[in-house]
């Protein structure tokens, strides 16, 4: 069955639990969360001092998300940070790769018409391509800024690192640049709250998003058994594109952190 229309922008729900409308998009995001946690339960249930199969996959995996998080966020704050770092980037890989998995947007309840069945409610719906998924993770990441960048100056701190004059200022340049600060000071507020958390979500949405109406319309383009080989390439691109937003998000919040728990002497 195959959909002739652009893919929706927003998710379709299925059905009810209570209140809780349950959308095609939360259903891929439990089914790849199991999978997940399955995996890695299969790596490390009976762990190896010399690591072999799927154990010495996940040790790799993780040994290299450390040391590239370790080089960007130092060795003081990377236990605190990489948990969920490096959680996000395989979760987001996870699902912007199940995405690309034939029947993701075309199998689902629609009409038959002249041209064909037209899904009008897809069962599968790619995770990443539901906006709600993506500013769950960039409220979340925010979250956990606002924690580690309370630990890493406390509240006093916290507030001078904002809105303090920086460079070690005095006398009457320092009462004319105060105004300075502060004013620069309200727009880090508004950034740290509103920009960032709009331009994770949306930077991932948009190309996932635009990614699956791209295989969409390629696959209404060129019909079958030409679409096979004519989607290949775009399959290629996708698992690259796939990758690439898993890295953008993780290494921007890493970027974000460093920046929120640097000190004044280091980054001079």
């Amino acid at each position: 069955m195959a959909a002739e229309h652009a893919i929706p922008t927003h998710a379709e729900p299925l059905f009810d639990i209570g209140p809780l409308a349950v959308t095609n998009s939360m259903m891929v995001t439990w089914v790849v969360t199991l999978a997940i946690v399955l995996v890695v339960q299969a790596g490390t249930r009976r762990v190896r001092l010399a690591p072999t199969g799927l154990q010495n996959v996940l040790e790799f995996v993780v040994e290299s998300l450390y040391e590239m998080l370790e080089g960007i966020i130092g060795p003081d704050f990377i236990r605190r940070t990489f948990p969920f770092l490096a959680t996000v980037f395989l979760f987001i890989l996870a699902c912007n790769w199940t995405g690309l998995v034939p029947g993701f947007g075309t199998i689902g309840w629609g009409v038959a018409g002249e041209h064909g069945f037209t899904v009008k409610q897809p069962l599968l719906r790619p995770t990443n391509a539901d906006v709600n998924m993506t500013m769950s993770m960039a409220v979340t990441f925010t979250v956990l800024w606002l924690f580690w960048y309370y630990k890493a100056h406390g509240a006093v701190g916290a507030l001078k690192h904002l809105f303090a004059p920086k460079g070690g200022m005095r006398g009457a340049i320092l009462i004319v640049l105060v105004p300075v600060f502060m004013f620069v000071g309200v727009l880090e507020l508004i950034s740290i709250f509103f920009v960032r958390p709009l331009g994770l979500s949306v930077r991932l949405f948009g190309n996932v998003f635009a990614g699956d109406n791209l295989l969409e319309a390629m696959n209404h383009i060129v019909k079958f058994p030409l679409d096979v080989l004519a989607l290949l390439p775009f399959y290629f691109l996708e698992l690259l594109v796939g990758i690439v937003q898993a890295l953008v998000f993780m290494l921007l919040c890493a970027a974000f952190t460093t920046a929120a728990i640097m000190h004044e002497e280091e980054g001079h």
